[in-house]
C-alpha cells in the first residue's frame, strides 16, 4: 500500500533528522553545557533505535528511503547547531516543538495503520513513548519566555514543512 510506504519513509527520514539534531547539539553541549550531555546522549540513543527500526522494515519490504534524506540530515544538523548556540533553553524548546509536532503526526499514522498494517503500526507505537518523554522533558526544561516563542514556532513550521515535503518525495 502506497500510504504505508510513505509513512515508513517519512518516519525513517524524521528519525535521521533527529539523530543529526542531537549530534549537533551534543557537539556544542560538550563544550558549553556539559551537564546536559548525558540527557542528550540518551535521547540520541532513542532516535538511533527508532531509525534502525524503520530502516529494518524498509529493507525487509524492499522500499526505498525518502529522496529528501540528505535534506533531513542537513536540516537537522543545522537546526541542532543553531538551537545549541542559542543556549540550553533553546535546545529544550526545540525538543518540545519537534516532539509536539511529531506526536500529532504519529496520532494520525497510528489511526491509519491500525486498519491497514499491524507491523508498521506496532513499530510506530513502539517509538511513541520515547517521543512523549522527550517532549515532556523539553517542555519542563525549556523556557516559556516570549523570547523562545519564535524558536518554538520556527521549529514547528520547519518540522511540518519537512514532513509535508517528504510525503511528496
Amino acid at each position: 500500500m502506497i500510504e504505508v510506504e510513505r509513512i515508513l519513509r517519512v518516519d525513517h527520514a524524521g528519525e535521521f533528522a533527529a539523530i543529526n539534531i542531537y549530534r549537533s547539539q551534543l557537539y556544542i553541549a560538550r563544550h558549553l553545557y556539559k551537564d546536559i550531555v548525558p540527557k542528550l546522549e540518551e535521547m540520541l540513543s532513542h532516535e538511533q533505535q527508532h531509525f534502525d527500526t524503520f530502516d529494518r522494515i524498509l529493507q525487509s519490504r524492499d522500499i526505498r528511503h525518502c529522496y529528501a534524506l540528505s535534506f533531513w540530515a542537513f536540516g537537522g544538523a543545522t537546526l541542532g547547531f543553531l538551537t545549541a548556540l542559542a543556549g540550553r533553553n533553546a535546545i529544550w524548546v526545540c525538543t518540545d516543538s519537534i516532539e509536539s509536532t511529531v506526536l500529532h503526526h504519529l496520532e494520525w499514522q497510528l489511526d491509519f495503520l491500525e486498519k491497514h498494517d499491524q507491523e508498521v503500526h506496532d513499530a510506530v507505537f513502539s517509538i511513541k513513548a520515547d517521543e512523549q518523554e522527550h517532549q515532556e522533558f523539553g517542555r519542563s526544561q525549556g523556557s516559556n519566555s516570549l523570547i523562545y516563542k519564535p524558536i518554538f514556532w520556527a521549529v514547528e513550521k520547519s518540522t511540518e514543512f519537512a514532513i509535508w515535503l517528504s510525503t511528496k518525495l
